[in-house]
């Protein structure tokens, strides 16, 4: 019934079933009286496999080993499936599939999360900082301490539910909860609302809040500020606050995790005889010796001047890359100098002509 093998798991029987469930559910299929027989059939295999006992006696006696027990085969009873709604509750959106009796729900519910977004300057978040932010979010009414109810007032047991929160009506073979629409699973309705929040327990106020930015975030990080978020409805609890933190761009060094990078121009004298450069960083200069001979496109690494490790120890490091500038404009004595050098360069490279009597002197060594 199943689609399954006698050695499948109890994860691959609620799969299965789950799967089958969905297919032939009855309110998928109202007018399919052959839907509910099998899902019928279906939730009988289900009873029996997933108990361990009447799997056992399944395996060793087949169909009358479990004809007689309840929820087996030819006895079914929809009371005994106390584990359905785990596995189609949130698939069908109902609290009771099958009538074991669900609980009636609270009206306060805890508040929604709010977001707000900090641009930082890059200074700020290598060092860290502090900033101030402002934001209106739902706070619990003191008019009514959140309840939603005129003061010296009280709520009524909802007359839909009989003050349950749930209403049920039959389903195929199986009786069905679902929360009251009245009430909205509360049980009770507020007659006589609060006047200041209107019933719904809280009123949108302007706050703000001192933000300290540790050193070494990045962009995107997220900060969260517990209960700073909305007050939930009818004396619920607050939700969180989270400050997303948006970096800008320096125009000198870029950043890859706790490591910054940049490039230093230098003249073609420069890369050939060595120099020493004076290169920015975040904490000040730092002197760089460039050996001579240094080729274009060559990178230091100058250790401990990146950014700190966030909320912990140690920073990261400068990688410098030389690249050397190659002149646009040329006077007639540079031309010259630059031609002289190419022609040095040039003889010492040229393959050395030997003579006849070295060349017979290394065949006969």
């Amino acid at each position: 019934m199943l689609g399954i093998d006698r050695s499948a798991s109890d994860q691959a029987i609620k799969s299965a079933y789950r799967k089958l469930a969905m297919q032939y559910h009855p309110d998928r299929n109202p007018d399919n009286p052959e839907a509910e027989e099998r899902f019928k059939e279906a939730s009988e295999a289900y009873a029996v496999l997933i108990d361990s006992e009447k799997r056992a006696a399944y395996d060793r006696y087949g169909h009358a080993g479990v004809s007689g027990a309840s929820g087996g085969f030819g006895g079914f009873d929809p009371n005994s499936f106390s584990g359905f709604e785990d596995i189609l509750g949130d698939l069908f959106g109902l609290s009771d599939l099958f009538g074991s009796g669900g609980r009636r729900r609270g009206r306060s519910q805890r508040g929604e999360d709010l977001r707000e977004d900090l641009t930082l300057e890059f200074e700020e978040a290598v060092f860290g900082a502090e900033r101030q932010i402002a934001y209106r979010h739902y706070e619990q009414c003191d008019h009514c301490s959140g309840s939603g109810i005129a003061p010296g007032k009280s709520a009524q047991s909802c007359r839909a539910c009989g003050g349950r929160g749930q209403v049920r009506y039959q389903q195929g073979f199986f009786s069905i909860a679902r929360a009251c629409p009245n009430c909205r699973g509360a049980g009770q309705v507020i007659t006589e609302p609060c006047v200041k929040c209107r019933g719904e327990g809280r009123v949108t106020r302007q706050r703000s809040l001192e933000v300290k930015v540790p050193a070494g975030v990045e962009d995107g990080t997220r900060m969260r500020f517990n209960g700073k978020g909305h007050s939930g409805a009818h004396g619920g609890g607050a939700g969180d606050l989270y400050v997303v933190l948006h970096v800008k761009d320096h125009p000198f060094f870029e950043r890859e995790g706790n490591n910054l990078y940049c490039a230093m121009p230098v003249s073609y004298a420069q890369a050939a005889l060595g120099t020493e450069l004076r290169i920015p960083t975040l904490q000040g200069e730092h002197a760089l010796k460039v050996p001579e001979g240094t080729q274009s496109g060559t990178i230091f690494r100058i250790r401990n001047q990146g950014v700190p490790v966030l909320n912990g120890h140690g920073r990261g490091d400068l990688y410098v890359e030389v690249k050397v500038v190659t002149p646009a404009r040329l006077n007639k004595r540079q031309r010259e100098l630059l031609q002289e050098l190419e022609h040095g360069q040039a003889f010492e490279n040229r393959p050395q002509r030997r003579s006849l009597i070295h060349k017979m002197k290394d065949m006969f060594a």
